[in-house]
């Protein structure tokens, strides 16, 4: 038995007891046969009872309880906030405002509630980062110094997708204190997680796991906020919709290395913050004619070619490196392309400096 029919049977009872009453006092009235009354306002009492409850009391706080999800905790916590102090507010002002002559005595301390309560939430929410970055420094995250950082840090929240969470690169980026703000993980991308945890493709199954580890390993670092949220996007179905949406509503980026949700995202005004983008930034920087120290470790494609790369994961052809493959040589960059996967180096072996083994 549902909840809801419960409510149903109750509402049934509780109309059918108003209606007999109703009936009782209309026989009185008109001097009627009263139990004809009763019984039959009664049973239309029940039965508008049994069809008007659900509106009149689950299905609001259904509907409330779904508007509450879509709220981000700060702006919750915020406006719950902004109506306490509103409230005060009035209730310090109502004496002396009920002190007035009629009708003010009677009107002005309802009117002033409903001012200071409105402007107290709106204020409240609409500086939300300050407070909570207030509250932050006040309880000591930020540290020795214990304001900059949490008062910067919380004031930014960053959406983390599915993709950038198995990547896992996203640990190692958080270390360095490249993410001020607080990293927040939607409740449905970690279910997406988990199921790809679960899938009986081995592959799939150790990319979720993984996945899952990062977010253990995000959670337990000191100088990262990472928290995981309920909110969710009611009409869609795939994650990547519902982040985009999510952004757009909460105003703030998205953490990805998915190249369909980055151009998907862009098109729709949502700042992406792309793992491989920054990847590629940070790479080492080299110019022709510049001399480096590369193992050689494969050939390439081409005929006398050898392949080997640096410390940042750059590759680096070799153009005459085939008769040196497993040797460390000094190689002079000859040309830099720059294509879709990334930075490709070409270079011919330093023969001057005769073969220096590792």
């Amino acid at each position: 038995m549902s909840f809801e029919f419960i409510l149903r049977i109750i509402g049934l009872l509780v109309f059918a007891i108003l209606g007999g009453y109703a009936g009782q006092d209309l026989a009185s009235q008109y001097q009627r046969d009263i139990i004809v009354y009763v019984l039959g306002l009664g049973l239309v009492g029940a039965l508008v009872g049994f069809i008007v409850t659900p509106y009149l009391t689950s299905r609001p706080a259904r509907a409330l309880r779904a508007l509450l999800g879509r709220v981000a905790a700060e702006t919750l916590f915020a406006g719950l906030t902004g109506l306490v102090v509103g409230l005060l507010i009035a209730a310090l002002l109502a004496f002396p405002l009920s002190m007035l002559p009629e009708p003010f005595g009677g009107v002005l301390p309802f009117v002033g509630v409903l001012i200071f309560v409105y402007f107290g939430i709106s204020l409240f929410v609409m500086r939300q980062g300050d407070i909570m970055g207030l509250l932050s420094a006040i309880s000591g995250r930020g540290g020795e110094s214990g304001s900059s950082s949490s008062w910067t840090n919380l004031n930014r929240n960053i959406l983390l997708d599915t993709s950038v969470i198995i990547d896992g690169r996203v640990g190692d980026i958080a270390k360095t204190g490249f993410l001020p703000g607080t990293l927040l993980i939607p409740r449905f991308v970690l279910n997406e997680l988990q199921y790809i945890a679960d899938s009986p493709d081995g592959l799939r199954r150790a990319r979720g796991r993984r996945g899952m580890e990062t977010i253990a390993e995000l959670q337990k670092l000191p100088n990262v906020m990472t928290r995981v949220s309920d909110i969710d996007v009611e009409g869609m179905r795939e994650v990547d919709d519902k982040l985009v949406v999510l952004a757009r509503q909460m105003k703030c980026p998205i953490l990805t290395n998915d190249y369909n949700l980055n151009r998907v995202a862009e098109l729709q005004g949502v700042t992406i913050l792309n793992i491989n983008e920054l990847a590629n930034a940070v790479k080492s920087v080299v110019l022709p004619g510049e001399v480096l120290r590369i193992n050689v470790i494969q050939e390439g494609k081409e005929y006398g070619q050898g392949v080997g790369y640096m410390d940042d994961g750059t590759m680096v052809v070799v153009e005459n490196g085939k008769d040196v493959i497993g040797e460390y040589r000094e190689v002079a960059v000859t040309k830099i392309l720059q294509t879709a996967a990334g930075r490709m180096i070409f270079a011919r072996v330093d023969e001057s400096n005769g073969k220096k083994k590792k």
